[in-house]
């Protein structure tokens, strides 16, 4: 019995180590909060009303990044499918999933 326990904990220290040596690749896809402000002003500005300005979004269809980012319920899984997504008053975006990692990001970064 004691080296059934052994092996066990063996087999958990070759997890642990296996798993936490993932977690910098799992989180170099997480996206950068600069980057994402950077695309959101390349491709989304033109509508959306980003997030340093006050005011109304130029396109009243399009609500600002603020608003999006305190939406009650808002997660970065629904704001992927927002983007990738088309809608009847948004353009079709194709997007990187790096660069969707980072304008959710900055859109999550607006958060009150």
């Amino acid at each position: 019995m004691r080296n059934r326990w052994q092996i066990v904990g063996v087999f958990g220290r070759v997890s642990y180590v296996f798993i936490a040596s993932t977690l910098p690749v799992l989180g170099a896809d997480i996206g950068s909060v600069e980057e994402g402000r950077r695309l959101a002003r390349e491709s989304c500005s033109q509508c959306h009303l980003l997030g340093e300005e006050t005011g109304r979004s130029s396109n009243e269809k399009a609500p600002p990044f603020r608003v999006v980012a305190n939406t009650p319920g808002m997660t970065s899984a629904a704001l992927r499918v927002i983007l990738v997504t088309p809608h009847r008053h948004m353009p079709a975006l194709i997007v990187r999933e790096e660069e969707a990692n980072s304008i959710v990001q900055y859109i999550l970064s607006l958060k009150d």
